[in-house]
């Protein structure tokens, strides 16, 4: 491939490209949905291939970008002026915890397992599914969090309190059923003491959704049946 074919064949595509991300407008990349992430990454793989494939034809690469390019305007067109059309392309929120609960079936249909929801709910502040009132998660894959009440009152600090030992972190203890013995030896407590502890809520583990060891040594406990 000559020299001045690469170049006319790079100018080209970084001409397309410069004029489709000042159309699709100004959105952060945290705010962009799937949809956006998958077709940005289809145009610029596009963009490469026609700028180094001698087998495309500058005429050929140039529609194919442009064909991508026109189509993510008008899917970006539509779910501007559509409600309907938007939840299609971007989807729409699904609420995974709701009154303190996790929601398994929308969790499964979101494709979200509970170490991604500990993991997102650590990344908004929050240790453990007892002090969220609902989580929702986002058609950009961020978690929304709305903390119950009484977790949203007023801190030590507004009280001139002293500020008070800290705690160990909540942590995990049974997750779908299957109780996580690595949590167990990292806390120095054993399988008898967790059936123990379960016993007096009157359910045994396989009973058992979710359960999680409290700052303050309480355990939470969530079933299959209030999911």
């Amino acid at each position: 491939m000559e020299f001045l074919e690469v170049a006319l064949r790079t100018l080209c595509s970084f001409i397309v490209l410069l004029i489709v991300t000042r159309l699709l407008g100004k959105k952060q990349i945290s705010q962009l949905t799937f949809f956006n992430y998958v077709t940005g990454i289809t145009i610029g793989s596009v963009a490469a291939d026609f700028t180094v494939n001698e087998e495309l034809t500058i005429t050929e690469g140039a529609t194919s970008l442009l064909g991508w390019s026109l189509l993510t305007l008008l899917a970006g067109f539509i779910s501007l002026k559509s409600a309907k059309g938007r939840v299609i392309i971007d989807g729409q929120p699904t609420i995974l915890i709701r009154d303190g609960l996790i929601l398994v079936k929308a969790m499964r249909r979101c494709r979200i397992n509970i170490d991604d929801l500990s993991m997102l709910l650590r990344s908004e502040d929050c240790f453990s599914v007892k002090d969220v009132e609902y989580a929702i998660l986002e058609p950009n894959g961020q978690l929304s969090v709305m903390k119950k009440s009484q977790r949203e009152t007023v801190t030590r600090g507004d009280m001139n309190l002293p500020p008070e030992e800290r705690r160990r972190l909540p942590a995990e203890l049974i997750m779908d059923g299957r109780i996580v013995f690595k949590n167990l030896k990292e806390l120095n407590v054993n399988q008898a003491w967790l059936e123990q502890e379960l016993l007096r809520s009157d359910v045994t583990y396989e009973q058992v959704f979710y359960a999680e060891l409290q700052s303050d040594g309480s355990l939470h406990i969530q079933k299959y049946r209030e999911t």
